[in-house]
């Protein structure tokens, strides 16, 4: 299937069938809709704003706690962008072998490229990296300059970190010098040259967002206290948890008067 790009903004890579699936309903989340992550926000703004002039741009990785807003801002950023030529193409963990091929087929084209992996992580043994690295840096080949790659994580480093990786590690005229199997792992995350961290929401935080959700309503103690309560029955406090608080409460006008 030929993809027109002009009229798409975004697609999904299918292994099976070897083509990319336009995406006809795009999660209509904003850029004003993400709370707590501003310096997060700002820079992945400015970084593509820089890729979508033709300036210099780094590939970014998005890591940390789950259910912080991560890929609701690469989404979020398409929405806000897609007007001016940014286009989207998700890809699967497992599908990276062929992310070369996918990254071939739009390199000529003129619209800007993300290249979006969502929840990025390797086992030991696993070697599908190596066409990452291949998209993320180039081979004998540059990579395109209208392609970038933004993944999210919950791991900093990408791959598996165990204490006996280190065992290797050695201090040399005051200077860390890592073993083969620590530099290898911090090896792929480094060609990210923007790495940004997203760390669990505090309670007030939580609350702004739920609050967000419920533009409405009149009683915010009550909003708060089953927020909250819902909140500690999930073991988290996030804007993920938040939402899922929506979905579940936004009819109720008797635990929420709006």
């Amino acid at each position: 299937m030929t993809i027109d790009w002009t009229n798409t903004a975004a697609a999904i890579w299918r292994q099976r069938k070897e083509v990319l699936r336009p995406i006809a309903q795009i999660d209509p989340i904003g850029l004003e809709d993400l709370l707590g992550i501003d310096v997060q926000k700002q820079q992945m703004i400015q970084n593509t704003e820089r890729f979508l002039t033709g300036l210099p741009a780094n590939n970014a990785l998005l890591w940390g706690a789950r259910g912080t807003g991560k890929s609701s801002l690469i989404k979020a950023l398409l929405n806000a962008y897609k007007a001016q030529g940014l286009r989207l193409i998700e890809v699967e963990k497992q599908d990276l072998v062929c992310l070369p091929d996918i990254v071939d087929d739009i390199r000529e084209l003129p619209q800007r490229f993300i290249v979006y992996c969502d929840d990025l992580s390797f086992e030991a043994g696993d070697s599908r990296y190596k066409s990452l690295k291949s998209v993320l840096e180039g081979s004998v080949e540059l990579p395109p300059d209208n392609v970038l790659v933004y993944a999210t994580s919950n791991r900093r480093h990408l791959l598996p970190e165990q204490m006996k990786d280190n065992l290797d590690t050695r201090l040399v005229d005051g200077e860390v010098h890592y073993s083969d199997t620590v530099e290898e792992k911090i090896s792929l995350s480094d060609r990210f040259g923007l790495r940004l961290a997203f760390y669990p929401q505090s309670s007030e935080t939580y609350l702004a967002i739920v609050e967000s959700l419920f533009p409405n309503a009149s009683d915010l103690d009550t909003l708060h206290k089953t927020a909250l309560d819902y909140a500690h029955q999930h073991a988290s406090k996030s804007g993920r948890t938040a939402k899922q608080f929506y979905n579940a409460f936004s009819d109720s006008d008797v635990v929420i008067k709006q």
